[in-house]
């Protein structure tokens, strides 16, 4: 359900090699391996992977700024508020002022347990279907509503209330209100090559929101496919973001 879905891309890491060549008046070309079929395979040259390993470690970041990446992101409210404060990363996100589509909520596959040590965090799973809603334990001779399902009718009534106040007329802008912060949006997220690895150094950590790391791994995986010296650069020593199995 929470999906970062590539759009576009302008650059490579050529371009990232030329934009600093260019304060000597240089510029490098791609080397190409012609035993490749059909027409050969293109490649930095070692002295230029040496160059970008070399912008990356001592933090001259304006040269990877020379290129661009564009990405559709489906998620929650509640996860996009969280990747909405990085910045120099352009962000355009469809608005409920203009759109009264039936919304769609997110569910998580399992509901984590808050940490003990921190003040954010979770760690361990709570299992919603053995407790009521008074938090007592779950007696099937009771009846009782168990919480796990208690949150699909409460999502369904809130559904149910958005459109109401729709149908008697209520502006969208307002109807919205009532909606939670599992609603899912999207938005086109776009930014540089430095501006996206500032995001995924962050959000890939495994300390951080899962949901907002699914968003950063899928983005990490697709950039290190387009700019692959660069992003290696970039993120070295950040594993969750290299290693996306």
């Amino acid at each position: 359900m929470i999906k970062a879905t590539y759009v576009d891309h302008m650059g490579s890491d050529l371009s990232v090699v030329n934009a600093a060549r260019v304060s000597f008046g240089k510029k490098s070309e791609w080397e190409v391996d012609y035993d490749q079929v059909p027409c050969g395979l293109e490649s930095l040259s070692n002295r230029d992977a040496k160059l970008i390993k070399y912008l990356a470690k001592h933090k001259h970041l304006s040269p990877f700024g020379h290129a661009f990446a564009s990405f559709h992101v489906k998620a929650p409210i509640f996860v996009a508020r969280q990747l909405v404060k990085h910045k120099f990363l352009r962000w355009n996100e469809i608005s409920r002022r203009y759109v009264d589509d039936d919304p769609e909520f997110y569910k998580p596959d399992v509901w984590r347990g808050r940490s003990e040590d921190k003040k954010q965090g979770s760690e361990g799973v709570v299992d919603l279907t053995t407790h009521s809603e008074d938090n007592s334990w779950y007696d099937p001779d009771q009846g009782t509503i168990v919480l796990d399902e208690a949150m699909s009718i409460v999502m369904y009534d809130i559904e149910d209330l958005y459109k109401a106040l729709l149908r008697t007329g209520v502006a969208p802008e307002q109807a919205r209100m009532v909606l939670p912060q599992s609603t899912m949006t999207e938005w086109y997220w776009s930014g540089s090559l430095d501006a996206f690895a500032d995001m995924c150094r962050l959000r890939c950590k495994p300390d951080t929101q899962a949901e907002t790391r699914i968003v950063a791994q899928q983005i990490s995986e697709k950039m290190s496919e387009l700019f692959p010296v660069s992003w290696a650069a970039l993120v070295e020593g950040e594993t969750e973001c290299l290693n996306l199995d």
